[in-house]
């Protein structure tokens, strides 16, 4: 069973709240691959970003958002390895 990621409430993103509500509201069919579409979109500075406890800033280990997936196993390795094999928001 799948944990939500604390740090970015399970939505696999960290700062959302920097995406116009305007937008947001549009993009949330489709949040993972319309978030990533905004990012290389935007010109102006912005904090929006794969999250770093459930990815490494650029993808995520196993689903957007969760910890503890068959793709994303607890333990003493790879990917949190550097955490005593568990997730930052553990």
């Amino acid at each position: 069973m799948a944990t939500n990621c604390t740090r970015c409430d399970g939505t696999g993103f960290l700062n959302l709240h920097q995406i116009p509500e305007t937008e947001l509201t549009e993009i949330e069919v489709d949040l993972v691959n319309r978030v990533q579409e905004w990012i290389k979109q935007q010109l102006e500075p912005h904090d929006v970003q794969v999250c770093d406890c459930c990815g490494d800033g650029e993808g995520w280990y196993g689903n957007p958002g969760e910890h503890y997936t068959n793709d994303d196993p607890p333990g003493p390795k790879v990917p949190y390895a550097n955490n005593g094999g568990l997730c930052q928001c553990h």
